[in-house]
């Protein structure tokens, strides 16, 4: 049986999801022990997609095991926007998650703006991506409510956090400051709200995508207090990727491999995808690999619904930090 952090021979150190989910998991079950009752969590489920559906049991284990309620709606797609304004109006439903891809077009964009502010566990709506985008970082002129942020670039986040990428002795914003991290995935979901969420901290971040690369920076010496986004004309991965210290993968389907040849020996290479966008290979470079995030993922799902609590208090009392 596999160990939760496994070291191959090249000394490359494997990290496993679960690992990586267990310090931020016990902060929230002694946050949501806090509240006293059981936050309602629920999950809509209208696409055929197999991941998407191991992503909502896994969901409903995780909420059980600490202390959280999770009802799964299988709903048909063309009857998911009244089942979703049925739970904005339901005072026993805290959180709402819908598990995309529904329709594949703007349409799921519009389910994302009608899910109530109070209960977007995941951070779509149109306030909290504005916020992202800009850099704002709280809900309130106190900062006692934090923006939401999405939950798969929050958990890259984090993940980069416990591998001490972040550097705590800078400044809070500044703290990616020197790091070059390349994202292979620039979809509004995950790959750009990602990049932007880097750059706002100080990286210079190279987001790619089939139709070429964009550099996401805030300027020399983080002159600017958002980041701004820059078109590399005729640049490829072979101009991106050996000057890249991170690599994070999130490329769909089975076919797609990161090009091992053009990594920096000692890059830390984090894979999103629910296929492998690394070879086993990539042991022989990295000097840390996170093959997959989901359990981090789940987990920073319930801090958001536990912020989301925190923020509809008149007096915020930090449930969670």
């Amino acid at each position: 049986m596999a160990s939760n952090t496994e070291q191959s021979a090249s000394n490359c150190k494997v990290l496993l999801a679960g690992t990586l989910a267990k310090g931020l998991l016990a902060e929230v079950k002694a946050d949501r022990e806090q509240l006293q009752r059981s936050p309602l969590l629920v999950g809509f489920l209208s696409c055929s997609d197999p991941a998407a559906r191991v992503y909502a049991e896994f969901t409903q284990k995780t909420c059980r095991e600490n202390g959280f309620e999770f009802e799964l709606r299988e709903v048909d797609r063309e009857e998911l926007e009244d089942a979703i304004i049925t739970a904005n109006g339901d005072d026993k439903v805290d959180g709402i998650i819908v598990y995309y891809p529904i329709f594949g077009d703007r349409q799921d964009q519009y389910l994302q703006q009608i899910v109530d502010p109070n209960k977007d566990v995941e951070g779509l709506g149109h306030r909290y991506i504005f916020n992202m985008y800009q850099n704002i970082r709280f809900l309130d002129e106190a900062k006692t409510k934090k923006s939401i942020l999405p939950c798969t670039p929050l958990a890259i986040i984090k993940i980069l956090e416990a591998l001490h990428i972040y550097n705590p002795i800078l400044p809070y914003g500044n703290r990616l400051h020197g790091h070059t991290i390349t994202v292979i995935n620039r979809s509004e979901v995950v790959g750009r709200p990602l990049a932007a969420l880097l750059a706002n901290d100080g990286a210079h971040v190279y987001s790619v995508d089939e139709n070429g690369i964009h550099q996401f920076h805030r300027g020399e010496g983080l002159r600017k207090r958002r980041h701004e986004v820059e078109e590399k004309k005729g640049w490829t991965l072979k101009d991106a990727l050996p000057l890249s210290d991170v690599v994070i993968s999130g490329v769909p389907g089975d076919k797609y491999k990161v090009p091992l040849d053009l990594l920096r020996n000692g890059a830390v290479c984090i894979n999103f995808s629910s296929e492998k966008n690394f070879a086993p290979e990539v042991k022989q470079k990295a000097a840390i690999y996170v093959p997959a995030i989901g359990k981090v993922t789940i987990v920073v799902l319930l801090r958001n619904l536990l912020r989301l609590l925190n923020n509809k208090l008149d007096t915020p009392q930090q449930i969670v930090k």
